[in-house]
């Protein structure tokens, strides 16, 4: 048995130094600071889209209402943000929601609430811009089964938090937009010498001789395919085997 002594004062002196100890290792403690609203990542979200992963351009999903609807600029920028507005409010609405969704039926939920947020920009055009409406009302109409709004859902909203996917619905719609906006405007005007129906060539005293190429489908297809080169070359894409 040791011959030492422990006075009170020892005792304490341990017991204030275990303290210490236990404080000193709370302390080391890092708390994570909160994720900015615009942080790097979340930037991503609504960049990425517009080059790296653009829906239709690398995706190649849309491309039916892409070749369809961009004759003019003026019915392609009401699709445009009918096509923004639906995949954000979609997103944010599946991810707000999508810890009380069932698997099994997860597929038919997405479409309801794609259907529904379809429905109500549907009506709001025949409301304010009828006449534009009778145009693109049956490609809105298909916004529905569009592979961009379900692909997002399905990927990103089911699995994120609602402001992420929020971001990632207007991202990805900012995407498709500036795609089908930048066909539109090259069909209308080499298509009919004209932007949102103003007449430039004509305006500008020069000749003008209508390319009814650019007023077919098959011109927005070769538009599409011009764009997919431009970037891909830019980007560096190389394909792989």
């Amino acid at each position: 048995m040791s011959n030492r002594c422990f006075s009170p004062f020892d005792f304490s002196k341990r017991k204030h130094s275990k303290h210490k100890n236990m404080s000193t290792q709370t302390g080391d403690v890092a708390v994570k600071p909160a994720e900015g609203l615009f942080s790097k990542r979340r930037r991503k979200l609504l960049t990425d889209p517009l080059d790296e992963s653009n829906p239709v351009t690398v995706q190649v999903l849309g491309i039916c209402s892409s070749l369809a609807v961009t004759a003019k600029l003026e019915p392609t920028l009401v699709m445009a943000i009918s096509v923004v507005v639906v995949v954000a409010m979609s997103n944010l609405a599946i991810s707000l929601i999508r810890n009380l969704i069932p698997g099994r039926i997860r597929i038919i939920i997405q479409l309801a609430v794609v259907a529904a947020m379809v429905i109500l920009v549907d009506q709001l055009l025949k409301a304010y811009l009828f006449e534009v409406s009778k145009i693109v009302g049956v490609y809105v109409g298909l916004i529905i089964t569009n592979c961009i709004v379900m692909g997002r859902l399905e990927a990103y909203a089911m699995a994120n938090k609602p402001y992420d996917s929020l971001l990632d619905g207007i991202g990805s719609g900012m995407g498709y937009a500036m795609i089908i906006l930048i066909i539109a405007f090259f069909r209308e005007l080499f298509g009919s010498g004209a932007l949102f129906g103003f007449k430039v060539f004509e305006a500008l005293n020069l000749p003008f001789q209508a390319n009814g190429l650019m007023t077919n489908p098959v011109g927005a297809f070769m538009v599409i395919g011009i764009i997919i080169w431009i970037q891909r070359a830019r980007n560096g894409y190389v394909e792989t085997h």
